[in-house]
């Protein structure tokens, strides 16, 4: 059974950075030193009739904090039914406050697809390829992680564009045999924008947009994009996950930090630490 007293936490979240080239839309962080902090709670305390100055906090400093303006979809994140279109199986989609945190919790699989070539669709055959080589059984409520090595674009311009993606017979495929959560260590769940459009002008399908998202509109599951160091876990068998997100009111996503949980000291995994990165694989 594992045991919390003998297990190690392998974080595979991105964080939020400011101005980090690998977002199309960047977060803005504001910060508020010791020192604002403390003129700030002063104010506050003044206008609730109350004689403090900043200078009578300890050393003359107060608390920092800071302000983020973000999308939902900025760092690793979940993305709710809610994302995908306004209904789900005919039923109004679930924004993520009411995704059941049951979805986030489970065993999670690693499948590898990093033989794909950027903007190569993920097909049935090469999930049932993926499945084979671990040689596990899926699970009604296990988790699918799909590494494509994109993390370790990371903080540059290609990390937007150089990754393959989900397609929608695919995703039915994962949902149908029970996952409610796939996740990615790619920028998007889809293939890039890019390829997207290619092949929507070439053919004038409209099923070459978003094709795996929008197969979210048939049957429910969340996706996780963004996340990051999946070659750390084993993929000989399954590996305790939680991924709960953030709680954002009616939100069609909310900011997550999957860690994955394993035991003992023989839990490395094929991976090591993202030195190109900076990102360590230990919370």
């Amino acid at each position: 059974m594992l045991s919390l007293a003998n297990v190690r936490v392998v974080d595979l979240s991105i964080g939020v950075e400011p101005g980090v080239a690998s977002e199309p839309w960047p977060a803005t962080i504001e910060r508020f030193d010791h020192r604002a902090g403390a003129e700030q709670l002063a104010g506050n305390l003044r206008e609730q009739g109350y004689d403090v100055r900043a200078e009578d906090f300890p050393d003359g400093i107060g608390l920092a904090w800071e302000e983020v303006t973000a999308i939902t979809h900025t760092g690793t994140h979940l993305d709710a039914p809610w994302h995908y279109g306004p209904e789900s199986g005919g039923e109004r989609a679930r924004t993520i406050d009411e995704v059941p945190l049951e979805w986030c919790c489970g065993d999670a699989v690693v499948l590898d697809v990093t033989h794909l070539e950027p903007g190569d669709e993920i097909a049935p055959e090469d999930v049932d390829a993926a499945l084979a080589d671990l040689d596990v059984d899926l699970s009604p409520g296990d988790i699918v992680l799909l590494r494509t090595g994109a993390d370790a674009l990371w903080g540059t311009p290609e990390y937007l564009t150089e990754f393959p993606g989900m397609g929608a017979d695919a995703t039915r495929q994962l949902v149908e045999r029970g996952a409610r959560v796939i996740g990615t260590d790619a920028y998007g769940f889809d293939k890039p924008f890019a390829e997207m459009g290619r092949r929507y002008e070439e053919t004038g399908d409209a099923d070459e947009l978003w094709p795996a998202h929008f197969a979210g509109r048939e049957r429910e599951y969340c996706q996780i994009e963004k996340m990051a160091n999946l070659d750390a876990l084993p993929r000989d068998r399954k590996v305790p996950l939680v991924t709960a997100p953030v709680k954002i009111e009616g939100a069609s996503a909310g900011w997550v930090r999957p860690v994955a949980l394993l035991e003992g000291d023989g839990a490395d995994g094929e991976g090591g630490r993202k030195a190109a990165s900076g990102r360590g694989v230990d919370a």
